[in-house]
Formats: C-alpha cells, sequence, structure tokens
C-alpha cells in the first residue's frame, strides 16, 4: 500500500535549521582573526565571547526541552529560530566587548531549546526503528553547517566584510523559521501532507495518549536519582567539550599553530566536519539497520558511543604530535570524525532512556555538553596561552576517557521509570 513520506521531508526541513544553527555559530570563529585585530581583542577575550553564547545555550537546554514537551515543539521550533536568527543579525552592530558579550550570550539562549525540540519532533514523527536515522538528519545538519561555513564566511568577508555574514545569516534564519511554523505540526495527524497510512507508519509500535489529557511535568525526583540520568549527561560533557574545541578553535589555531593562510584555513577547516556529517549519518543507519536485526539498544548505542571518544582521543593525540601541516590536518579529521558515532548515539540513546519525557532528558543531556560549551572555549584559550596549542590538544584527548567511563552506565534498553508511565501514554 503506497504512502506519504512527508516525515522525510521535514527530516531535510530539521537539518537544515540545524545546518544554519551551526552556520550561525561556526561564522565567529570564522571572523575571529579579523575581529581580533579591529578590536585589539586576546585570545582570552575572544574565549569569552564564545563562552557567551555556550552559557546562554546551556542555560536554555533543560528549560527548552520542557517547553517542547508542553507547549508543543512547533511553538518552541519557530520562537527558537527567530530569536537566535534576531541576534546572529545583530552581531554586525558589536563595536566593544560588551557588546558581543551581550549580544552572543542572548543569541545563545535562543539557540538552546532547538535540539531539545527537534529530538522530541522526530520522538512523535518516526516510527520507532527510524528514529536513530531521523537523528542523524539533526545532526548532520549540524555538522554539516562547519563544513561549508568557513569557506562561506571567508568568501562574504572578503566580498563584503565580516559584518554582512551576519546579517546575511539572520535573514535566512527567518526564512527557516516560517517554513517550520507552516510545515510542522506537535501530531503528524494534523499534517494535512501526512495521509493515513503513514500515520498509521509511525505510530505502529506507540501507544497514544490521550490529546486532551492533562500536561505532565517530567518526574525529576526519579530522573535525579538515576544513575542514567548522569552518565548520559556527563558522557556528552566530554563529547561537546572535545567538538567545541574544534568548533571555537580550530580555524585560529590551523592559522597560528600549522601555518595556513586565511584562504587555505577555510578550506581545510572544513574536513574534519566533513567526517563527522558522515560517520553521523552511517551510524544512525546501522544503528537502525542493527536494531531491526535483533541486537539490543544496548549493545548497538553503547558500542558506538564509547568507541566514538576512544577512537577521537586517540586521533587527537596524534594531531598533537604530527611533524607536519597535511598530517595533523589528516589526524584531526579522524578525530572530530569519530564523534559521529558517538553523537547519533547519544541522542538516540536520550530517546531510548526518556521515552515520552525525551525532551528533557535530551534538554539535560545537552545542558551537560553545552557546559563543556562553556569551559571549552577559555580553558583552551588559558592552556593555549600559557603552555602552547599543543599542550591544549593533549588535555583534550586525554578527556576522552571520562566519557568512555561514563557509557559503561548508560542503559538504553532500560527507560527510566518506565515502570511509572501510566497506560494509555506514548511509550518509544
Amino acid at each position: 500500500m503506497k504512502r506519504t513520506n512527508f516525515r522525510w521531508f521535514m527530516a531535510v526541513l530539521i537539518f537544515s535549521i540545524t545546518f544554519m544553527s551551526y552556520m550561525d555559530r561556526v561564522n565567529l570563529s570564522v571572523a575571529t582573526p579579523t575581529i581580533m585585530q579591529e578590536f585589539g581583542f586576546t585570545k582570552v577575550d575572544i574565549g569569552f565571547l564564545q563562552t557567551a553564547f555556550f552559557l546562554g545555550y546551556a542555560l536554555m537546554q533543560i528549560p527548552g526541552g520542557m517547553m517542547a514537551e508542553y507547549f508543543g515543539q512547533r511553538i518552541a521550533s519557530t520562537v527558537a529560530v527567530s530569536w537566535w536568527s534576531l541576534f546572529t543579525a545583530l552581531t554586525a552592530l558589536g563595536s566593544s566587548f560588551t557588546s558581543f558579550v551581550v549580544i552572543r550570550g542572548l543569541f545563545g539562549l535562543g539557540e538552546g531549546p532547538i535540539f531539545p525540540a527537534m529530538n522530541n519532533f522526530i520522538y512523535r514523527w518516526f516510527n520507532r526503528a527510524e528514529k536513530a536515522t531521523a537523528s542523524s538528519f539533526m545532526l548532520g545538519g549540524a555538522f554539516v553547517g562547519p563544513v561549508f561555513g568557513p569557506a562561506i564566511t571567508v568568501g562574504l568577508m572578503l566580498a563584503f566584510g565580516w559584518r554582512s555574514v551576519f546579517i546575511i545569516f539572520g535573514a535566512v534564519g527567518f526564512v527557516l523559521a516560517l517554513a517550520w511554523w507552516c510545515l510542522a505540526k506537535n501530531d503528524p495527524r494534523q499534517s494535512p501532507f501526512v495521509d493515513k497510512a503513514e500515520a498509521d507508519h509511525i505510530e505502529s509500535g506507540m501507544v497514544l495518549s490521550d490529546p486532551k489529557a492533562a500536561k505532565e511535568i517530567a518526574p525529576w525526583k526519579s530522573f535525579i536519582t538515576s544513575i542514567q540520568f548522569w552518565a548520559i549527561g556527563l558522557q556528552y560533557f566530554i563529547t561537546d567539550y572535545i567538538m567545541y574545541v574544534f568548533l571555537a578553535w580550530l580555524p585560529l589555531y590551523l592559522m597560528e599553530a600549522q601555518g595556513f593562510s586565511l584562504a587555505k584555513m577555510g578550506i581545510a577547516a572544513s574536513f574534519p566536519w566533513a567526517a563527522l556529517c558522515l560517520i553521523t549519518f552511517f551510524t544512525g543507519f546501522v544503528s537502525d539497520k542493527l536494531i531491526a536485526a535483533g541486537v539490543s539498544k544496548h549493545r548497538a548505542r553503547t558500542f558506538f558511543g564509547s568507541a566514538g571518544l576512544l577512537l577521537s582521543g586517540a586521533a587527537l593525540y596524534m594531531a598533537a604530535v604530527a611533524t607536519t601541516p597535511g598530517a595533523n590536518v589528516l589526524w584531526l579529521t579522524i578525530s572530530l570524525g569519530s564523534l559521529g558515532f558517538t553523537f547519533n548515539a547519544s541522542w538516540a540513546a536520550s530517546m531510548d532512556i526518556g521515552g515520552k519525557f525525551c525532551g528533557t532528558v535530551s534538554g539535560w543531556m545537552n545542558f551537560w555538553g553545552n557546559i563543556g560549551g562553556v569551559v571549552a572555549p577559555v580553558a583552551t584559550a588559558w592552556i593555549a596561552t600559557y603552555y602552547g596549542w599543543q599542550a591544549a590538544i593533549l588535555v583534550t584527548a586525554f578527556s576522552s576517557i571520562i566519557g568512555v567511563v561514563c557509557w559503561i552506565a548508560v542503559k538504553p534498553d532500560q527507560e527510566i521509570q518506565r515502570k511509572d508511565i501510566p497506560a494509555g501514554k506514548i511509550s518509544a
């Protein structure tokens, strides 16, 4: 029986939105050398600018996930994209350290809800055997952003100046917010583009709640006492810490430590992100296939999650001791690419253990991840300033060991407080 496949069109729109979210983050990193020169900022100053974003972003993770569950992801996502697009554009008006800090902090608040809200959307709009693949669209868009971001940003900067980058990216964001508002629905059966066959396929294996039932708040007391809850958050702290070292400092590192020109840096900086994107999609596809073949979620998610961190740390160590710029970029590419195994496993596992409260669980996980984002720019800047870039890279490499240990405690086959889910509610 033929059916519509509108959910995959929405997956592409999710890809586009998260793509723009990371384009909007990486543009400051690429513009960093020019901004430092114009305003006389030091590496530590730039580290604090990056941290201002991550602090605002981290603070909105848990509220963002709860907003998506309570008000619906359609409203939460539209408001988030519109908000961050506004402050992306306003970055062009930055004229002092203080103004940059305020604008980037508010920009971070706007981006905060987007990934928990999108995770909530994927939970409701995709069949249980499609969730990891759907998650790869969300993550893949994020990681494609830095692939094209450096080259596009450099091109715009050379043609129109660094301020044009933020104005153009902000305008595109408003277009995506409008598209999401027009096309996204909280329930796929509410969409005029989803037929009954597709809706039935999506809901196969789900037990649906009464749409008129009272809204529920996540059982925080149960969550806080769960080892899984803490473990998935702490492993994501390490995962995002490593990734944000790349996001915040890769362009400047390639220019200062490896001697790349601005134009060559724009190309070289894209390779690690391209690898990350490809491996994220690969992992989502393979993970769903393994689970469909009868492999437990625990084995599929935990293996990919821990292996990704282990490989990333080892490759980052090799990058630190590499003796040529070409070898350095190769190992950096392997290192960041390996995190694709972990990122996909993390978001799929947050749906597995969170169930109907996956927005809250993924918000918690991403909160800790972005505490890593708060720490990474300043810590890396401080180490690089006083001990050199090699020391900064080595510290980042060895941090992966902590994340591998945390994955041991994540049990994706065991939904948190599953026994407390009332009958008649959605279950993944």
